[in-house]
């Protein structure tokens, strides 16, 4: 697995560490509570599916990535 100070990568794209954990403890803390597209209904005006901390890179260079949800961004280094 690639890793840098704020990403990892467990082979299908990089996640947030961050938004990772704080993921990680809300379903250590509700372990019974399901996602939201569980629980709510088609009525629901702006449903928004339980999503992954995957990172995006920034720009077609693929040398930062920056995580949508918490806003973090890292310069990544090729090797």
């Amino acid at each position: 697995m690639d890793e840098t100070n704020h990403f990892f990568n467990p082979g299908y794209g990089w996640l947030c560490k961050h938004c990772s954990a704080e993921d990680a403890e809300r379903r250590h803390l509700n372990p019974g509570e399901h996602a939201r597209f569980f629980r709510e209904g088609e009525g629901e005006k702006e449903p928004k599916l339980a999503m992954l901390a995957l990172a995006r890179w920034t720009d077609s260079s693929r040398k930062e990535l920056a995580c949508p949800r918490c806003g973090v961004r890292e310069i990544i280094g090729r090797q």
